[in-house]
Order: C-alpha cells, then structure tokens, then sequence
C-alpha cells in the first residue's frame, strides 16, 4: 500500500479488522475461471471462527469458478464521508475524496460437505442478519433441517493474508484536518458525526506541524 498511514495490517490490527468484519454483512468475491477469466460476485457473509463463510446455489458460476481455482479474493468497504474539496481548498478540485474503510483476504476457498459446520454457519448467519429471532435454531440433527442443509451450497474461505485500509485523514496537518472536521460537523450528513469520532480516533499522533 502507497499510504503506509492509512494501512491495517494484521499483525498489528487484528481485533480492529475483526470488528469491521463482524460489523458488516456484504462483500465482493473474486474468482478466477477455467478459462482464465476473472469474475466478481457480490454476496452476504457471515464471519466466524475467523473465516469468512457465504452460502448460495451449488451450481453456478461461482461454484464452477471454485472447482477450477480454489484461490479467491474477497473484499469488504464502507464509504463513512465524502470530503469535498472546499472543505480544504476554495479552488482547486484535487483535495476532494472519501473517508473510508476496506479489507481484503486473499485465500482459499472450500466448499463445506460436513453437516454440523454447515448448520453452525448457518446459524451464525441467522444470529447476524436476524438478531431478534422468531426461526427455530438450525440443527444438523433436526430431521426438518437435514435435507435443506444437504441441498444448500456452502464455503468457507480460509485467508492467506488480510488486510486493511482505513482512511481517515490521516496524512493532513492538523489545521487542515481540523478544518475538514468543522466542515464534517456544520455539514451534519447521518455519518458525518461519526466520522469526525473515527477521524480523532485513527489521528492522535498525527503531524501537527
């Protein structure tokens, strides 16, 4: 990464990288064809027990992408704040950007056959995306559940490497940072609040001079 300020890596930022993937719930799956061509699929996930699991159709494009080349890449963001250019320059269009956070594993994925991981992801997918119930658990010995997960097409990706990019301002002089914050906070967009708490919170030691 060019912005080594803005990186996360895993070593060094791992619970920050878990919360964001815990928090959000869609993503964009990279595969590669038999015939050498790259496809992307964007899908919900549910990570757990430090994988990233999605669930769908056992045939397909994807699938037949996976059976060819088990090496995926998968990618998650979220925009928090345009920053237009004013906020810093009355003239010139070149500081406008996003404030932002991404992360990319880059891995291998595996379809899952077993029955009992299949039901325990799926029950976490559930416990994420429809937190207040109202389904009955899902169980791999429940006779009501064992043909759907025996039907239903499941994979794990198992990441060789992640990372992250967490951008927040965190290159800018404190002036200009400050400025970028006043503007954020006369502006009052829904998320502009909350990027001003990130901004201060990925920004304690920057350059002020």
């Amino acid at each position: 990464m060019r912005r080594k300020e803005f990186a996360m890596t895993e070593e060094e930022n791992k619970k920050e990288l878990e919360t964001f993937l815990n928090e959000m719930s869609f993503g964009f799956l990279g595969t590669v064809g038999a015939d050498g061509k790259p496809s992307v699929t964007p899908l919900n996930y549910v990570y757990h027990h430090g994988s990233i699991y999605f669930h769908g159709s056992r045939i397909g494009e994807k699938m037949n992408n996976l059976s060819a080349n088990e090496e995926v890449t998968f990618a998650i963001a979220k925009e928090y704040a345009i920053i237009p250019s004013y906020f810093e320059d009355p003239l010139l269009a070149c500081p406008a950007t996003a404030y932002y956070k991404s992360v990319r594993i880059d891995g291998r994925a595996v379809v899952v056959s077993d029955l009992r991981e299949k039901a325990d992801a799926l029950e976490a997918f559930m416990r994420k995306l429809q937190p207040e119930g109202g389904y009955k658990t899902i169980d791999a010995d429940d006779p009501d559940y064992i043909p759907r997960l025996k039907g239903v097409g499941l994979v794990r990706i198992d990441a060789d490497h992640t990372s992250g990019k967490f951008k927040f301002g965190q290159n800018l002089k404190e002036p200009v940072r400050n400025g970028i914050i006043e503007g954020l906070s006369e502006r009052g967009l829904p998320q502009d609040a909350e990027t001003i708490e990130l901004m201060r919170r990925y920004c304690p030691h920057a350059n002020t001079d």
